[in-house]
């Protein structure tokens, strides 16, 4: 607990006091001297946290003071891990200097770091944006407004259900996430790490609106598309109030908020991207993921904009043609080598400009700055000859940045240090001035080698040194032994165990001359630093569309490096509806198998199909064959080569036609949440339920042995029941993968489905038993086996327990074939008779009662009539 700041506590605690009584939720850096120190309940979360030393050091009110603390050279490794946590810490600095300070050293809270709004390079992961999110609610839905500091994005999008808000936060996945503190919030938002709840008037439209207008200068927020979404603007306002009271500085680098519509993108829900492996997996890794096949990117920015692209897949036909057209231009002309060679010597230029805005950025990035924009000529003439109009805009969207580049070049010298406050980071010849201070201190050693001569010639003491350090300046060194020649005009400065230390009015003079001028020269050098930044600020806006332009050549150019390694196809994106994919392959299992890949076809609906091909109007698979087989890749490679098509790359096939895409749904996978209290099949049925109710005739769904987690007729029934919906109401793109061979009986004329199966054969070997090889490849019609017990034992169980596995299922399939078994095995357990489950009356009053005959045009009444006779 922290002590009450009474009377009896001394001055520089009660200083401590009134910090932390400003900011008692956060941990608080206090600044003394060389150290940051933590005090009470912040000493000993930070020690257990950091993995410190916890000591008790001096008294306040007659009570020890629990302390720990860390070296301010090196803060920001142990600032990294707390923020890692998910802690938020107040670095409290001294104001005042020290060496003039009369009493206390005032000391003030200038900014709080949170896992939303770090800024500062060793804070932030390289490769991934750093977001912070807030969100508001009306009736008519949710408002999210997020933003990336360290690159300068701002931007908004409303939601209309909190299914929908899910999603995005599955997609943003933000550092830290402000909620009003209020009830009601889905389960799945408060569950999520770096949640930060806020006093609800914070999140007032009306008021947001005043601030926004008062913070970006304007009369109205007309230009920014988000006047007329109350929500956007409360959820925007909130985030830019929290923004300005952890910085504690003015944010230019924030100069408009984005609309980023949610109709402009494939929908994926949380569960599509977990299932998907998208850019991790269950187990954390993120190399056998599909950003980890990907992302060849040189630059960091450009690693970032990827991990974007790759999680907001456009519907966008125009934008996406661009893309294509201008990978197929790098690989026809053999040009994304060059870009990507020019690439290696690029810094992160995006997060730097960041740091200029905030004036926290170094000299290192000044010099990183200045070598990128040094690289933009060769850049322009690599881009000249290549004729494709995302390309060429991307070149003009660089811009012409020579004086800056020039700024840079003669004022940062060629390394320089990792800080400027110890100086040396202006090069000689920018500042006349500066050049003149600096010739004082450099012909300072000269002098004292000269007056070391002297003196030794003058005191005949052959020993004699002069040296200097900071804290007692310069000085004349005598050892103890030679100390008694000491001339009388020495005056005595420090006695040291083997020597004597002493001044002279010349040294003295000297002294004060060459310790003004390193004085005055690190002045004027701050003074010209911050010049520097000044004329960076000035053009701000054009650096960034700069530097946001090199990230997209650099993903462009990855696309391009990606196509030729990998053998990737460009993909043909088409008004017709239907996916027509030939020799698809799954990217990531084939970049990880040793063994080369069997590639398969997809043709669903009738894209670049006539009429008279029987695929032309498939809409779902039914997808049979072992365990093991293949099925489950085979639904992933297809939602991946369609997700590729959509963000600009190339995909793993050697011929895509894709027709419009609304939406990716899958279910995939077993898992449990037993925080919620949800058992395997209960979230299996939540998935399936999210389906059911959001997949449209445009949507691309995948479905992986449904109904198994429950008893085998009921699952049974909900298979067929949920394959019938989504292909006669639905009517979505839908991979359905089974194990319950009852459900090759869908596949009837005129229903839209068809049914296709994975292999494996038995190989009979005398010196290894029977051994089961997979295909791998994907054939019609339903498969003939299961092949269960023979994975089974592929898995290493008992022999004898495969034994009795094959008799019991021997004696299961012999009951099977009796006619009156299944009859006789109900009225023997006195339980009613299950109902036929394919009879044709059932499917056509299904159908019929999914039909609202209101909401039909002519034309759907007719196609829904033609569907209930083929049912009948």
């Amino acid at each position: 607990m922290l002590p009450s700041p009474t009377p009896e506590h001394t001055p520089l605690m009660k200083q401590y006091f009134a910090a932390k009584a400003e900011h008692p939720d956060v941990l608080l850096f206090f600044r003394m001297g060389d150290f940051y120190e933590l005090f009470y309940d912040d000493a000993r979360r930070a020690a257990k946290l950091l993995d410190i030393t916890l000591t008790q050091r001096g008294a306040s009110a007659g009570q020890p003071i629990p302390m720990a603390g860390v070296p301010v050279h090196a803060y920001e490794g142990y600032l990294a891990r707390l923020v890692a946590l998910g802690e938020s810490v107040a670095i409290c600095e001294q104001i005042g200097d020290p060496a003039l300070a009369k009493g206390l050293v005032e000391r003030k809270v200038v900014r709080i770091v949170t896992p939303g709004t770090v800024t500062d390079e060793a804070l932030l992961s390289e490769r991934r944006d750093t977001l912070l999110l807030a969100v508001a609610r009306t009736r008519s839905g949710y408002g999210l407004a997020w933003a990336d500091l360290s690159g300068g994005r701002f931007l908004v999008n409303a939601v209309a259900d909190a299914d929908m808000l899910e999603a995005e936060l599955a997609r943003l996945d933000p550092a830290e996430l402000l909620l009003p503190d209020e009830d009601g919030w889905p389960p799945a938002i408060l569950e999520r790490g770096g949640l930060r709840r806020r006093a609800p008037w914070l999140f007032d439209a009306d008021s947001g609106r005043r601030q926004l207008l008062q913070f970006f200068g304007l009369h109205d927020l007309t230009g920014f598309g988000i006047d007329d979404q109350p929500a956007c603007i409360a959820a925007a306002a909130a985030l830019l109030g929290y923004v300005e009271e952890t910085q504690k500085q003015r944010l230019p680098h924030l100069t408009a908020i984005a609309v980023e519509s949610s109709d402009d993108a494939i929908a994926m829900n949380a569960a599509t991207r977990r299932h998907l492996e998208l850019d991790t997996r269950v187990d954390g890794d993120t190399r056998n993921t599909l950003l980890g096949v990907l992302d060849s990117t040189i630059t960091p920015m450009g690693g970032r904009l990827l991990r974007r692209w790759l999680h907001r897949p456009l519907r966008n036909r125009q934008v996406l043609g661009e893309r294509h057209h201008a990978v197929a231009t790098l690989v026809e002309q053999r040009a994304e080598a060059g870009i990507r060679e020019c690439f290696r010597a690029l810094g992160d230029l995006e997060r730097i400009l960041a740091r200029v805005a905030l004036r926290s950025a170094r000299p290192r990035d000044l010099s990183t700055l200045r070598d990128g924009l040094a690289l933009l000529p060769e850049l322009r003439a690599l881009l000249a000859p290549l004729d494709t109009p995302r390309l060429q805009a991307l070149a003009a969207q660089l811009g012409e940045h020579a004086a800056h580049a020039q700024l840079l070049a003669s004022a940062i010298v060629p390394q320089p240090p990792l800080l400027a406050r110890d100086g040396g980071v202006i090069a000689d010849g920018h500042d006349a001035a500066l050049d003149e201070l600096r010739r004082l201190s450099t012909h300072a050693d000269q002098f004292l080698v000269e007056l070391e001569q002297r003196e030794r010639e003058a005191t005949g003491i052959a020993t004699l040194k002069v040296g200097y350090n900071r804290v007692h300046g310069y000085y004349i060194e005598i050892s103890k032994g030679q100390s008694g020649k000491a001339p009388a005009h020495y005056t005595r400065r420090q006695t040291l165990t083997g020597a004597e230390r002493y001044i002279t009015e010349e040294l003295k003079r000297f002294e004060d001359q060459v310790l003004s001028a390193r004085e005055r020269a690190l002045a004027r050098e701050k003074l010209l630093y911050e010049a520097v930044l000044d004329a960076l600020n000035q053009d701000l806006d054009a650096l960034r569309r700069c530097a946001a332009a090199l990230s997209e050549l650099d993903v462009l150019a990855c696309f391009a490096e990606r196509a030729q390694a990998l053998d990737w196809s460009r993909p043909q994106l088409t008004e017709r509806p239907g996916l027509r994919i030939e020799r698809g392959r799954h990217p990531v299992v084939e970049a990880v198998r040793a063994e080369p890949f069997e590639p398969n076809d997809l043709v669903l609906g009738d894209a670049d199909a006539g009429d008279a091909d029987a695929g032309s109007r498939r809409r779902m698979l039914v997808i049979t064959g072992p365990n093991m087989g293949g099925k489950s890749t085979y639904m992933r490679q297809n939602a991946l080569i369609v997700l590729l098509a959509h963000i600009g790359s190339f995909v793993p096939a050697a011929r895509a036609v894709l027709g419009p895409v609304d939406r990716i749904l899958t279910r995939i996978g077993a898992g449990d949440d037993l925080a919620r209290g949800q058992s395997t099949f209960m979230v299996e049925m939540s998935e399936t339920a999210y389906i059911l109710h959001h997949a449209t005739d445009e949507s691309l769904v995948l479905m992986d042995e449904i109904g198994r987690g429950t008893s085998t007729y009921d699952g049974l029934a909900l298979a067929d029941a949920c394959a019938r919906h989504l292909a006669a109401v639905n009517r979505s793109y839908t991979l359905f993968a089974t194990h319950y061979f009852e459900l090759t009986a869908l596949a009837q004329p005129g229903s839209g489905i068809a049914n296709v199966h994975l292999d494996a054969v038995e190989h009979h070997d005398r010196e290894h038993g029977d051994t089961l090889v997979f295909m791998h490849a994907v054939k019609d019609g339903p498969a003939n086996r299961s092949f269960g017990l023979q994975v089974a034992a592929l898995a290493g169980l008992p022999k004898n327990v495969i034994r009795q596995a094959r008799a019991r299922l021997a004696e299961l399939e012999a009951h099977d074939r009796d006619p009156g078994a299944a009859a006789m095995t109900a009225q023997a357990l006195d339980a009613p008779q299950q109902i036929g489950l394919f009879a044709p009356t059932a499917a056509v009053l299904d159908a019929l009662a999914a039909l609202e005959p209101d909401e039909l045009t002519p034309k759907q009444a007719l196609e829904a009539l033609y569907r209930l006779k083929a049912l009948a």
